[in-house]
């Protein structure tokens, strides 16, 4: 039989309705539909190899993310990548355990691979009430650390794409340290995700040593190579911040959420969220200033809640500005949020 996700599939279509009934408090039904109808059609076009098995061990992985994280939804959380490699003697591991315990005083959790390093330390600071880990199985480097191992916020994946998901989606903002090859693939996604606008956009601070010229370096070479190459904008430099003291991060972290609390899109409008008001002169100022990211004729103005929005109550007292954004300047949009912060 020929299954498709228009609800035309006779009798399939009524057990599965019957199956979603008999198990209750589905409070996603069309949505859970489809997600039957994919399993069985990838049953179907099976040919033996992996990819089956793929697709059933992502699905497990992504759900049990999503139950673990879902219970913590109140807290805004931060990603901190770095070295699984760097010792507790050495001053980035110091900072790293400090960085922990001053994000966990703020408010915040924090979420790491869950190895040693740099990872150990953040979770140190922070303590394990307010840690996740998201650890990778790898036959070297990569067990669970002593202050996660057995915890249930520490979470075990088989594939990094799953992995490099919970770091990101459930993020509200990214903190690298120095490290190799994994601590770059990791903030050079983060990079690419919000340049192209599919991850919305967070702080992603680059945390060195007083003095150190690891990231600096970095930054050098994205200057002198990318940015003068032609390829990345002016404005994509303002994607990062470097910094060496870690009051100094956390707050650009807690400075991004001084007013702004979240966007979405509706129809062809982008709505910010904002937790205080802003008058219209200065919504008339930054129509100005951001012109350039604005569709022909588009605008930047106040309004309330739009209907979309009903299946958010909790945020429905929250001031809206919506911006009639070209949705291709998204190192720009940053510079917006990062403006609508400014007293």
């Amino acid at each position: 039989m020929k299954l498709n996700y228009k609800e035309n599939n006779g009798p399939v279509d009524a057990a599965i309705e019957k199956l979603i009934q008999q198990v209750g408090d589905i409070r996603r039904p069309r949505v859970v539909r489809e997600m039957i109808l994919a399993a069985l059609k990838a049953g179907q076009e099976d040919d033996g190899g992996v990819d089956l098995k793929m697709m059933n061990t992502s699905l497990k992985e992504t759900r049990y993310t999503a139950k673990i994280f879902g219970q913590y939804s109140r807290f805004k959380k931060v990603t901190v990548f770095g070295s699984a490699r760097t010792r507790p003697e050495e001053k980035t591991y110091v900072m790293a355990k400090e960085l922990g315990k001053k994000l966990a005083a703020a408010g915040y959790m924090v979420i790491t691979g869950g190895g040693p390093g740099i990872m150990q330390a953040v979770h140190e600071g922070a303590g394990p009430e307010f840690s996740f880990g998201v650890n990778i199985q790898l036959p070297f480097e990569q067990q669970a650390n002593p202050v996660m191992d057995g915890d249930p916020k520490n979470i075990s994946y088989k594939y990094f794409f799953n992995r490099k998901v919970a770091f990101l989606a459930k993020s509200d903002a990214v903190v690298l340290f120095p490290g190799g090859f994994g601590t770059h693939d990791e903030g050079m996604e983060t990079l690419t995700l919000v340049q192209t606008g599919k991850r919305n956009p967070l702080p992603l601070i680059l945390v060195d040593e007083p003095g150190g010229s690891y990231w600096s370096g970095w930054a050098r070479f994205i200057e002198r190579e990318l940015l003068t190459g032609g390829y990345i904008s002016e404005s994509d430099m303002h994607l990062f911040d470097l910094v060496e003291d870690l009051d100094d991060a956390v707050g650009k972290i807690s400075r991004f959420y001084f007013r702004y609390h979240s966007l979405r899109y509706i129809a062809d409008k982008m709505v910010l969220r904002l937790l205080s008001p802003i008058n219209n002169a200065r919504v008339n100022d930054l129509e100005k200033q951001f012109a350039d990211i604005l569709i022909p004729g588009g605008n930047i103005y106040l309004s309330g809640p739009f209907p979309p929005e009903e299946d958010e109550p909790e945020i429905r007292h929250l001031s809206r500005l919506v911006v009639d954004f070209n949705r291709k300047s998204f190192a720009r949009l940053k510079q917006l949020i990062d403006a609508v912060n400014e007293d």
